[in-house]
């Protein structure tokens, strides 16, 4: 379905770093396998763009790996992967969303220099969907391994990830993991779990997600004309969202000398009240409603409460 040459479920995109990196050192090799996250004889290295460093990079470092910075957050040079990939280097990650384009070598040149030495590329798409197409987009552009969340826009298994790429690191994976007594056996992933993501991939791929866009912003104009007709707010369209997918969201500045509120108490009372909504805080005086994970109508209880609170 996903147009890969195989696939692996595992308990969260982040699990799935971490399976990714264990297999690109480790492999299939029953000895290397065990023998993690020692990696006395191994390769230990994996490359990393200084401006894509973020939380999730955790997950690649718990392996046992030390992460080679490349790069500024103004930019990085061509040379300065070339320099960096040693006999040691096991795998180059791409963090592709909000961090991407910002500084780094564009994807494309990362797989092409990656391919000249024999090193791996794995993507983290935890949140790149959509377009449904990214789920063969980076593997087709040459990543030996692309990884999403199974819980996000796929909207399955919370606690489900998908591994998606090469047969053979995808192989390693599962020797990597559960049930195998290896780094990733804490890392379970249940039947029903399985089944849950595979019925989620088939559902997402028979959406009209062109529809859906024009739905979100339908929502999005809605909210923005009658958020500007309250003194003191001021509304409009976003774009992209926090996570780089190209869906527009509402972005409310906030003039608490009008409302004679603080952004941060209407995010509190908005998170207190019944419904309670969670909005995200932007800069200093800013809100961002996304209308993403809501259902039909849902959209107008966001409106009515966020009215409630600012006119209180």
């Amino acid at each position: 379905m996903t147009q890969n040459e195989a696939a692996y479920v595992s308990s969260g995109a982040a699990a799935g770093l971490a399976l990714a990196t264990a297999a690109c050192i480790a492999g299939t090799d029953p000895a290397a396998i065990r023998q993690l996250p020692d990696l006395a004889g191994l390769k230990n290295e994996v490359i990393i763009h200084r401006a894509h460093r973020n939380g999730y990079d955790h997950a690649v470092r718990q392996v046992g790996v030390r992460v080679v910075e490349i790069g500024y957050s103004t930019g990085t040079a061509r040379w300065e992967l070339e320099r960096a990939i040693t006999p040691q280097t096991a795998a180059i990650f791409w963090f592709q969303g909000g961090m991407s384009g910002r500084g780094d070598i564009p994807l494309a040149q990362v797989i092409e220099t990656a391919k000249a030495h024999g090193v791996p590329v794995i993507v983290d798409g935890a949140a790149q969907l959509p377009p449904a197409s990214n789920l063969w987009n980076f593997t087709k552009m040459g990543a030996d391994l692309a990884i999403f969340s199974g819980g996000k826009d796929l909207r399955g298994p919370q606690p489900t990830g998908l591994i998606l790429g090469r047969r053979d690191l995808i192989e390693a994976c599962a020797l990597n993991a559960n049930p195998n007594h290896s780094i990733g056996r804490p890392m379970k992933v249940g039947k029903e779990e399985m089944v849950g993501l595979l019925a989620a991939v088939q559902r997402y791929l028979n959406l009209d997600h062109e529809a859906r866009a024009e739905r979100y912003e339908q929502i999005v104009a809605y909210w923005n004309e009658a958020l500007n007709n309250i003194p003191g707010l001021c509304a409009r369209r976003d774009f992209p969202n926090e996570a780089g997918q190209p869906l527009g969201w509402t972005l409310v500045t906030v003039e608490a000398n009008v409302i004679g509120l603080s952004r941060d108490e209407i995010v509190k009372r908005l998170a207190e009240g019944d419904p309670a909504v969670a909005v995200a805080p932007s800069g200093q005086d800013g809100i961002h409603l996304n209308p993403m994970t809501l259902e039909p109508g849902e959209e107008k209880m966001v409106l009515e409460r966020l009215i409630e609170v600012v006119r209180s």
